[in-house]
């Protein structure tokens, strides 16, 4: 069933203006899609279960639903959660929860940006490595909501091990794998060239949760830069020498053995 519909119809209400640029970006384009689906088909097949942490607009749901993937989708803003719901209405495959995942339980503090809440964010961090960084120039995060949180072990325990997880969650990934104690098959997070040292610790954690092989992925390109599975310190020496307009990507990762 196409979602095109419907994602015309919340394009047209004005309740949904501040997504209008990413439901543009991330549904009728047939090329990216493909591409999409052309890379998470080396990590998920019909029947799996994908976790999608960090949601925005639900794009990766899309992709992992024409996979035949069963879908956990985390998504804590209420607006983008919305969008979910009304996207995906009557898809009994796609769980959504409104809540962040953290290293603990409990309730978080969400830093929304407004205007562009594709970067709203858990990390006070992020917000500070944003101001004045090039590329960044204008980002404002000009309200706070307090969410509920949750963690990679209680989700794993009540929905069983995805095959794989999609982490991108604007400078807290680092915190999301804190609260992850045991390997997961396969995975990916997000990094910025302005905050490099949360992929660091990222991949540190990886590596003492087990023996992990890593590939990149630069922007929405779609396309694994190394075409092999390296090492967490070659992915390390990478991400550090990436220039600065370089920006962001997914760093994949798959358990070996």
């Amino acid at each position: 069933m196409s979602l095109l519909p419907v994602v015309a119809a919340l394009r047209k209400d004005p309740k949904f203006a501040t997504l209008g640029r990413s439901l543009d970006v991330y549904y009728g384009d047939a090329p990216r899609d493909a591409l999409m689906d052309r890379l998470y088909g080396r990590f998920v097949k019909p029947g799996d279960l994908a976790f999608d942490i960090g949601s925005h607009v639900g794009d990766r749901i899309g992709s992992f639903r024409r996979l035949g993937a069963r879908v956990l989708a985390l998504e804590p803003q209420p607006l983008c959660a919305e969008v979910i719901r009304r996207i995906y209405a009557g898809d009994d495959e796609v769980t959504l929860l409104e809540a962040a995942c953290g290293s603990i339980e409990g309730t978080i503090a969400l830093s929304i940006n407004s205007a562009n809440p594709t970067v709203s964010t858990a990390s006070r961090e992020f917000v500070a490595a944003a101001d004045g960084a090039g590329g960044w120039e204008g980002q404002r995060w000009d309200q706070e909501i307090h969410v509920p949180c949750t963690t990679l072990d209680r989700l794993v325990a009540q929905y069983g091990t995805p095959a794989f997880a999609k982490i991108d969650v604007e400078g807290f990934e680092d915190t999301v794998l804190a609260g992850l104690n045991r390997p997961l098959p396969m995975l990916s997070f997000e990094f910025t060239t302005i905050q490099r040292d949360v992929a660091q610790r990222c991949l540190d954690r990886l590596a003492a949760l087990g023996a992990y092989g890593f590939d990149i992925a630069l922007g929405e390109s779609q396309a694994l830069s190394f075409g092999r599975w390296v090492g967490r310190d070659e992915m390390a020496a990478h991400i550090l020498s990436l220039p600065h307009a370089a920006n962001s990507g997914d760093v994949y990762c798959r358990l070996e053995g």
